[in-house]
């Protein structure tokens, strides 16, 4: 959907993703008395900070780039994820682990390389990107026993619509269909919002952090689909080591022996 809006500027694209998630969400905390100040203040704010550069430095380079390609380098942050936990929260990391993560890593970057479309800029820019989600998985693992899931959710949502209204001056009105981008958008996030935040609440971000992988998979089906996006053999086959290396995590944690 934010693809769709690539005629709009990234940051009231952003603002609509903020929006639409935060519309449904607050009156439900109210309703449900779910904490909306919570008890670490600090740490929502800091994640809710990281999570509106991280989702605005995304839409600027979705708006560049296909994507598939986009996604496909913005999820090397489940790497930066695992490797933040293991420096703060002191969480295990199997050598089988290690080796899976490196894989899909490769991946990630035989696709970056499979894909000349993508320019130096943008691709310093998802990379960014990238780092800060793994910081952003890194918060919500530790926020995850001292904080509601939708405290953690509303925090971003609030840190967004605010950072967003900095740009005003460059947005303009949604024309036709646009309205349905902007009026889907935030109810999409928010489930995956949900989702995600209440995964990494209930699991250690070693494991969790490498099924983002996924999205790539996903996102390169659907840009297929509705936006005519092709990619090259080499570039299936770097998607093909991204879904490898989250299978050997999945095996790695499964099997629990030494590694």
């Amino acid at each position: 959907m934010a693809k769709y809006l690539s005629d709009m500027h990234p940051l009231q694209v952003v603002f609509f993703r903020a929006l639409g998630t935060f519309a449904f969400i607050f009156p439900y905390m109210i309703h449900k008395r779910i904490p909306i100040i919570g008890k670490q203040v600090l740490w929502l704010s800091i994640r809710g900070i990281i999570g509106f550069i991280s989702l605005a430095i995304f839409f600027i380079v979705i708006q560049r780039i296909p994507l598939g390609s986009a996604i496909s380098i913005r999820y090397s942050g489940p790497v930066f994820a695992v490797i933040l936990a293991l420096l703060f929260l002191k969480e295990k990391v199997k050598l089988l682990q290690w080796i899976s993560l490196l894989v899909a890593i490769v991946g990630v970057f035989v696709l970056k390389g499979a894909d000349l479309r993508i320019d130096s800029l943008s691709f310093i820019l998802a990379l960014t990107s990238a780092v800060l989600v793994g910081a952003v998985f890194t918060i919500i693992r530790y926020l995850g026993p001292k904080e509601h899931a939708l405290t953690i959710i509303n925090y971003f949502m609030v840190v967004s619509l605010i950072g967003s209204l900095f740009f005003i001056q460059y947005w303009r009105m949604p024309i036709g269909e646009e309205w349905i981008w902007v009026g889907t958008i935030g109810i999409f996030g928010l489930i995956g919002q949900v989702f995600m935040t209440r995964a990494f609440q209930l699991a250690e971000t070693n494991i969790i952090a490498p099924f983002k992988y996924m999205e790539l998979v996903y996102a390169l089906l659907l840009g297929l689909v509705f936006l005519n996006e092709e990619y090259s053999f080499i570039a299936l086959i770097g998607m093909t080591l991204i879904i490898l290396g989250m299978l050997l995590n999945v095996y790695s944690k499964q099997r629990g022996g030494k590694g």
